[in-house]
């Protein structure tokens, strides 16, 4: 197991009992709103400063990324630590029992490790780079019975972040729709792309995501099998954040029918 690992799981664990426990007592939850449809908890901060504290005891010259405190330099600016202390906010809030901790480790632009744990379920997703992927010390494989649309099950995550590509989105949707077997939409990235990693789903899309929703996730479904692109197909998907995931046939089926769909602007 790659050391750094180690670290990220017992950071994801730290957080995830600060999680389960503000679950459990609902009125301790405080609610800011960062930006329209974006919200953060006071359980989101708390489960970032535990991490953080974790890492930085074990490492303490690596830089950090999180989603709520933004970059921490450190000496070693070539490891960086990629973390969403909750992937599903408002899932929280709303008492919905689906959310995850998702931390990665990046050496050199390269994701070399992932974790992406799911407290309420106490799932827990690990990759190493080359070592394949596993849920709760298991191996993990996408579904290789599925190898089309026909018959899948795609997670999707609507665009509420950025309602202006609404229509181009529902026409991706009335398009795939027609393919597929059925849709789930569940409010977690970095959970929909570990489903995908052990078979439960077979593809995933989604608009505007940020780097620590697609970081660990993205090593994961890659070391199960899966495969994760841009809408054009490319690996520029953690600078626009838009994703199409899953099994290398979908996926590329995926993109043939939706080639012509998405403006120019999300294709880049």
């Amino acid at each position: 197991m790659h050391p750094m690992l180690n670290i990220a799981i017992r950071a994801a664990r730290k957080a995830g009992n600060v999680i389960i426990k503000s679950y459990e007592n609902p009125s301790s939850i405080k609610v800011d709103a960062k930006a329209e449809n974006d919200f953060v908890t006071n359980v989101d901060r708390a489960a970032e400063s535990l991490i953080i504290e974790t890492i930085k005891k074990a490492y303490p010259d690596h830089t950090i990324i999180s989603e709520e405190s933004g970059i921490i330099k450190g000496q070693d600016s070539d490891t960086q630590w990629i973390i969403d202390p909750i992937d599903g906010t408002t899932n929280l809030i709303k008492g919905i029992p689906h959310c995850s901790v998702s931390i990665a480790v990046r050496i050199k632009g390269r994701t070399e490790a992932a974790v992406v744990y799911n407290p309420m379920g106490n799932e827990l997703f690990t990759a190493s780079r080359g070592q394949g992927a596993q849920l709760n010390g298991y191996r993990i494989r996408t579904n290789s019975n599925v190898k089309d649309l026909q018959g899948s099950v795609i997670a999707i995550a609507f665009p509420h972040k950025m309602k202006q590509y609404s229509d181009c989105y529902f026409n991706v949707l009335e398009k795939i729709f027609t393919k597929c077997n059925d849709f789930r939409r569940n409010g977690s990235a970095a959970l929909d792309l570990s489903y995908i990693a052990c078979g439960r789903f077979d593809a995933f899309f989604e608009i505007g995501l940020k780097p620590w929703d697609i970081a660990a996730g993205e090593l994961i479904l890659r070391e199960a099998g899966g495969i994760i692109t841009d809408f054009n197909g490319g690996s520029n998907y953690m600078v626009s954040g838009n994703i199409v995931a899953g099994s290398p046939k979908i996926v590329k089926e995926f993109l043939s029918l939706t080639q012509n769909d998405w403006p120019d602007r999300l294709k880049c």
